[in-house]
């Protein structure tokens, strides 16, 4: 979605080593959307801490406060929660403060 919306260069994804990310399928979807894939090394828990820390904070400000009727539910509940608070307004201390919307629009003012 990001890249569709936003339109991003230089982009890399960054995960662990599981087998939907070493999929040859998966590695042709990264080629065709411009993504540069990118794994961390086994047994290395600081190399994804990014986005582990992401996933920590929707399941402690999210998941864990809500019980969701069916999946469709909680699918909803998590896009608006990204989409919603997580993206426009969540600051971050890795991104000197500011939501990730911001500091985007920041780096895009910067390139220009």
């Amino acid at each position: 979605m990001a890249v569709i919306t936003r339109k991003p260069a230089d982009v890399v994804h960054h995960s662990d080593q599981g087998s939907q990310y070493m999929s040859l399928a998966f590695g042709m979807r990264c080629r065709e959307a411009g993504v540069r894939p990118s794994t961390g090394s086994v047994g290395d828990a600081y190399d994804n801490a990014m986005a582990e820390a992401v996933f920590a904070t929707l399941e402690c400000e999210l998941l864990d406060r809500r019980r969701f009727r069916s999946q469709a539910e909680a699918r909803m509940a998590v896009f608006h929660f990204i989409e919603g608070f997580y993206n426009p307004t969540r600051r971050h201390s890795a991104l000197g403060y500011l939501s990730p919307i911001e500091y985007e629009a920041r780096k895009m003012l910067m390139r220009d």
